[in-house]
């Protein structure tokens, strides 16, 4: 980043922090790895008064040039200006509902800047790498936010959060695969059993969506000596079919090498009988369970052209998940006659 943009962040931070805490000061800002958007993030320390009740750091965030995702803009879903960043509007609705997400200290979004809880750096993923024993354990505390937002959030829809107005339909589901890989095999008769799987996940019951519900979304911290998850990026949040978070969370980039299918299976009955105990299943269980095959085949072949694509843009690193997201794919289509095309050329892929 050039020193001038370098040391506006500084300058807006600086203000923040001051604004926030008035006896509290920025002591230091250093930039942090970004994901595959174009928001950029730095952690703030801050020196603290002894009445300033500053938390010892906290994160700055640049949103990036675009309110909206790719998809969104390219199939206007959203028509008109929007009133305030979506992270403003879906952060409202969490809190509202008791999604555990990082308290919003600041906000300004004429400079597309935030002021964020500092929610750590222990991952999901880091934690159970750490701890295979206690995988089980771990993804429970993050299913339990997951049916927070599933039942509550569908429950008590508010009209005016962006997230309502956006469906994971039949359009956005051949739209995701148009950038993948998939597409590119309509020739071989691919096209007929690819709008079966967006028809099949287009008539499914919605729920409020996370969209991008994975390991390196959800952190750990330990408070008053039990752990909890806090949830990131949710921005993007719509109405999707429930199991299309839990396509994300068990099976996305290489989950394979944490969750055995034994601990998937266990994994998928904690949560069917989380939200049938609230009254929320729309589905019976095997319904259920076919929903979650289509989504974590829908999901394989989405991300599958997503990393590739990132890859063609210079974000390296995702190529190594594909051969994991592949086998995800492969090891559905095995489970299953639905789509013996796409099994036949996954197969020799």
């Amino acid at each position: 980043m050039p020193n001038s943009a370098q040391d506006a962040i500084r300058d807006w931070v600086e203000d923040a922090v001051h604004r926030s805490w008035p006896e509290a000061r920025l002591e230091r800002l250093s930039a942090l790895k970004g994901d595959a958007s174009m928001r950029r993030f730095w952690r703030a320390v801050i020196r603290s008064g002894p009445n300033a009740a500053a938390p010892d750091t906290a994160i700055a965030v640049d949103l990036g040039p675009d309110d909206l995702p790719l998809y969104v803009r390219a199939l206007d879903l959203v028509p008109g200006p929007l009133r305030e960043p979506p992270f403003v509007n879906v952060h409202r609705l969490m809190e509202r509902i008791g999604v555990a997400v990082p308290a919003l200290y600041r906000s300004a979004p004429a400079e597309r800047r935030l002021l964020v809880e500092d929610v750590g750096d222990l991952s999901l993923y880091e934690a159970v790498k750490a701890g295979p024993a206690q995988a089980s354990a771990l993804y429970r505390l993050a299913l339990d936010e997951l049916v927070k937002l599933h039942t509550s959030g569908t429950a008590n829809p508010d009209p005016g959060c962006i997230a309502y107005s956006i469906a994971y339909d039949r359009g956005l589901v051949r739209w995701d695969r148009t950038r993948g890989s998939a597409s590119r095999r309509d020739a071989a008769g691919l096209g007929t059993e690819l709008d079966q799987l967006a028809a099949g996940l287009d008539a499914l019951p919605r729920v409020l969506s996370h969209r991008d519900y994975h390991y390196q979304n959800l952190f750990l911290q330990n408070r008053h000596g039990g752990l909890r998850i806090r949830v990131i990026d949710f921005q993007d949040a719509l109405m999707a079919p429930a199991a299309q978070d839990l396509a994300v969370l068990l099976t996305t980039r290489d989950t394979s090498a944490l969750i055995a299918p034994a601990l998937e299976a266990e994994l998928l009955d904690y949560y069917f009988d989380a939200i049938a105990g609230r009254g929320a299943a729309a589905l019976d269980r095997a319904a259920f369970i076919r929903s979650y095959r289509w989504c974590v085949l829908q999901h394989a072949l989405k991300v599958i052209g997503r990393f590739v694509y990132l890859e063609q843009s210079g974000k390296t690193g995702y190529k190594a998940y594909l051969p994991a997201t592949v086998g995800q794919a492969r090891r559905i289509l095995e489970s299953g006659n639905d789509f013996p095309l796409l099994r036949g050329v996954l197969s020799k892929s």
